[in-house]
């Protein structure tokens, strides 16, 4: 259960990076920018991850 965890949380980091975040120039210290796509893709993984895959597979 928790290496599942784990993997969504990295699948939602990815899925932030090429959805919500894509060609943005982002302000802010490492981790401080780590944090808030490790946090917004947990959150919204669901929903982002679906999105980032379909965007991968039509090109986008």
């Amino acid at each position: 259960m928790t290496i599942l965890f784990f993997i969504y949380m990295a699948a939602g980091y990815w899925a932030t990076g090429k959805t919500i975040y894509a060609n943005k120039i982002l302000f802010g210290t490492g981790n401080a920018i780590f944090m808030q796509r490790l946090i917004m893709g947990t959150l919204f993984g669901w929903a982002l991850i679906p999105i980032a895959l379909i965007k991968i597979f039509t090109g986008r």
